[in-house]
């Protein structure tokens, strides 16, 4: 029974003695070859990818060039290559260029503009000579090359110049169409209407004279031309305040971007004038100064307020609403006002009876 253990011990005594049995019996060798074979399929390590730049060839060698060629060199050997490898221009057989065809001598025309639009711009040459000395940076290579490839070529000024104007433009036929709109409405309106009609009698602008002959007009027509002398009088006697005032171009974000330094100049000062008189010197406040605090208070744009009546701003002015205490005191008015009304307006109590009997029954929510 001691003679087997032993030789089990001598033949696991080491991991060394039983590799070279195996080497010696040939048992190991099928393990060594699929181990090669597995070294020898992985890529080699090289500068020289598909897809990127010139591909498998070296920018410099289409152009036949040294890494140390100016642009001017890079230059002139791309316009002798293109000269004879254009599309256009190859010539099959000429000297040169034997054995080339005009698919080939296409797909090599490709190849030459792809290492000089490579080569000339120094950031992507600065890459590209990056690549062929770390050819082992896989990642940022794709990164590098891609990043070039799928940046704008234009100027982000003239993108963002472009992208304001587009947008002042929008703006201007936005405001021109409300302001359409509202000349369109008051025409219709029978006040406004006969004002402008007295107003455009008086200016001798309706008086209708006998026409005879050829010059004479129907009746259509002289009442287009009515229309169109009442809608005029109306667009330069009435004047819109609000979102449907007529459009101003000064207004437009574009123009609002080129003066605004002077708009900041004239913020300055008048703030700083504002503290001289109001804080320091003690001044009383003028009616505008007014109008302006109580605008403030009621947290509303210069065009909302000024579409105000003139009436309401003075109601405003006669409540002193540009004291604090004043204006705390007619919010609470105004919105008790508002309360009562609700509470007593037909359509406010078909609201609340919908609510009550149809509403919550129509909108469930679900648990999720």
């Amino acid at each position: 029974m001691a003679a087997p253990t032993e030789r089990s011990r001598g033949g696991g005594g080491g991991g060394g003695g039983g590799f070279a049995g195996c080497l010696r019996t040939g048992k190991c060798w099928w393990r060594l070859s699929v181990l090669l074979l597995s070294l020898s399929s992985l890529p080699a390590v090289t500068a020289l990818v598909e897809g990127l730049y010139c591909g498998t060839e070296v920018c410099y060698d289409v152009l036949g060039v040294t890494r140390e060629a100016t642009k001017a060199e890079i230059a002139r050997a791309y316009r002798q290559l293109a000269r004879r490898y254009h599309p256009d221009r190859f010539r099959p057989g000429e000297p040169g260029s034997e054995g080339e065809t005009q698919e080939t001598a296409h797909k090599k025309f490709l190849l030459i503009a792809t290492a000089y639009e490579t080569l000339k711009d120094e950031d992507t040459r600065r890459d590209y000579d990056y690549m062929l000395d770390h050819p082992e940076e896989y990642y940022q290579h794709y990164y590098a090359y891609y990043r070039r490839q799928l940046t704008p070529k234009v100027d982000v000024r003239v993108v963002i110049l472009v992208t304001i104007c587009a947008i002042s433009i929008f703006q201007y036929y936005s405001w021109h169409s409300s302001y359409n709109e509202a000349i369109n409405y008051l025409v219709t309106v029978p006040k406004y209407r006969i004002q402008a009609t007295e107003i455009a009698k008086q200016q001798g602008l309706l008086n209708r004279t006998k026409e005879k002959g050829k010059n004479r007009r129907s009746k259509e027509e002289i009442r287009e031309q009515e229309e169109e002398v009442i809608r005029d009088i109306i667009k330069n006697k009435i004047d819109i305040k609000g979102g449907y005032q007529k459009p101003n171009l000064s207004d437009i974000l574009l123009c609002k971007i080129v003066l605004f330094p002077y708009y900041l100049t004239n913020y300055v000062a008048w703030y700083v004038s504002w503290i001289y008189r109001f804080t320091i010197c003690r001044e009383e406040y003028g009616d505008q100064e007014k109008l302006y605090i109580i605008r403030r208070y009621m947290k509303m744009s210069q065009s909302q307020f000024d579409s105000l009546e003139e009436n309401t701003r003075k109601t405003f002015l006669e409540k002193q609403l540009w004291i604090k205490e004043n204006y705390e005191v007619y919010r609470k008015e105004q919105e008790e006002e508002m309360k009562v009304k609700m509470a007593t307006d037909p359509r406010m109590k078909r609201y609340r009876r919908w609510m009550k009997n149809e509403g919550p029954g129509r909108l469930t929510f679900v648990d999720e």
